[in-house]
């Protein structure tokens, strides 16, 4: 069965034709699916009971079922876990903040980086996402969202999977989103998290794209790096930080440094001057994020004396960084962790 979120609009107006309708009906389908958020073609008022009937035959809106859900005490964040039709597990998370409402998507069943205190990571690789079922977990929301008269804001691409190693479908997802025709959400309210695939970051860079990159550095050292992040022995740092000049060179934006401080392991003195000399006079930014601990991982996050000192220490190298503030930690809303609990109990 054809998932429609796949399809682009020329594609949606080429499949409306061929079941015998006028090219028109595509705009109003475009606009049920990516402004109103329906979930099934039932619910698109203005079209002939007809060709809800073809549609209904021909495709369907989300494939996937919910497996579990949780809500934060505070109510600030709820994560859904979706079960997807070939049985695997994906995960999205709403944040709330003051003004926004962030959801932190997927974009791989697993991922094949292997860091070691990541849940998703800890779990392996299964396969990529479609555009739809990267797309779905936005609209998903955004439906939910419209019952309250909220709206997603923003979206980072920070859940489970490596959203570089599913280029073409990731990028196309984002087309999606930003299309002004439809939900229309801006290129900059988006961020794509990468742990460093250094091919991927040259070719987002050559093709100027306006979605915010991150890069998941986590230790300044590569015999650091490569106890945490296994891809670092591919591409060590020197080759990652050339990347990621050439990505300032091209697009002239800011790039984010994601650093999980782990106590007594990143979090020292030590690697904080090593990340000031590192990033020293670079167009960047830090989010330092006490690590959110996982079960397959003995790590724990810093205390707040260790990160105060950890951020003091970057500032005397005119490196700026935030402390993020931590969000769902009693619900773990960390990527990979309901999926763990949920079928890892079955």
């Amino acid at each position: 069965m054809l998932q429609i979120y796949d399809l682009t609009y020329d594609e949606l107006i080429d499949l409306l034709t061929k079941l015998g309708e006028p090219k028109f009906r595509a705009q109003q389908v475009w606009n049920w699916l990516y402004t109103k958020y329906v979930t099934e073609f039932a619910e698109m008022r203005n079209l002939p009971k007809a060709l809800i009937e073809k549609l209904e035959e021909t495709a369907v809106i989300h494939t996937a079922t919910i497996a579990s859900e949780q809500h934060s005490s505070d109510g600030q964040t709820k994560k859904v876990l979706f079960q997807l039709p070939d049985g695997q597990y994906i995960e999205t998370v709403l944040m709330r903040y003051e003004k926004r409402r962030t959801l932190c998507i997927s974009t791989q069943a697993g991922c094949a980086m292997g860091c070691v205190f990541c849940a998703t990571g800890q779990m392996g690789f299964f396969r990529n996402l479609t555009v739809s079922e990267i797309v779905a977990q936005v609209l998903y929301f955004a439906h939910d969202l419209a019952q309250t008269d909220e709206r997603v804001t923003n979206i980072v691409m920070m859940g489970m999977g490596e959203p570089l190693h599913n280029y073409n479908n990731t990028l196309t997802a984002v087309d999606r989103l930003t299309d002004e025709n439809g939900f229309n959400l801006g290129a900059r309210k988006i961020t794509i998290s990468t742990v460093g695939l250094v091919p991927a970051i040259r070719r987002y860079a050559d093709e100027q794209r306006q979605t915010p990159l991150a890069i998941s550095l986590h230790a300044a050292t590569d015999a650091e790096r490569d106890k945490l992040i296994p891809i670092n022995s591919r591409w060590p740092i020197d080759d990652l930080i050339e990347a990621c000049h050439y990505y300032i060179e091209k697009t002239g934006r800011r790039l984010t440094f994601e650093w999980a401080l782990i106590s007594g392991e990143n979090d020292t003195i030590e690697q904080a001057r090593a990340l000031g000399n590192l990033l020293h006079g670079m167009l960047c930014h830090v989010n330092l994020i006490p690590l959110n601990p996982t079960a397959g991982y003995s790590g724990g996050p810093s205390s707040k004396e260790r990160v105060d000192a950890f951020q003091a220490e970057l500032a005397n190298y005119g490196v700026s960084s935030t402390v993020r503030v931590r969000r769902g930690i009693d619900i773990q809303a960390g990527c990979g962790q309901l999926r763990d609990r949920v079928v890892g109990s079955r």
